[in-house]
């Protein structure tokens, strides 16, 4: 299933500090794909993944592309997360056990903002970009 925009706005964007980490793993990895996390081990960090190592289940949602690689969620996530749009930043810290952004001394974060006008939830004063 894709479901890319509500109401002319776009499910996902990413912000230029992410578009530079997804940049830097291309470099790596030059298939990748974000799967939005719903686990408790990750809490809800995108988390990214060669695309060749990942399976994309039958009920996950397409929800966009940031830089050239695709955005996923899990149907059950989608139905919680539907309402918002999907911010993906990064911060200081370390990735996801799995996720390639892991060991690079940044992560991926996801922030989100309420379709139809809703103030984004603590997003700081970054440049965000619909790419």
């Amino acid at each position: 299933m894709e479901t890319t925009t509500v109401n002319g706005e776009l499910r996902v964007l990413a912000t230029d500090a992410a578009l530079d980490l997804i940049a830097e793993i291309k470099r790596d990895h030059p298939d990748i794909l974000f799967h939005q996390s719903g686990g408790c081990c990750d809490g809800s960090s995108p988390m990214c993944y060669p695309a060749n190592e990942f399976m994309i289940g039958d009920s996950d949602v397409r929800l966009g592309e940031i830089g050239g690689v695709s955005v996923y969620i899990s149907a059950s996530q989608f139905e919680a997360w539907k309402h918002t749009q999907l911010i993906i930043d990064v911060v200081p810290g370390r990735g996801g056990m799995f996720s390639l952004d892991n060991g690079r001394e940044k992560r991926f974060l996801t922030r989100s903002r309420l379709f139809g006008g809703g103030e984004a939830c603590a997003l700081p004063d970054v440049n965000v970009r619909a790419v």
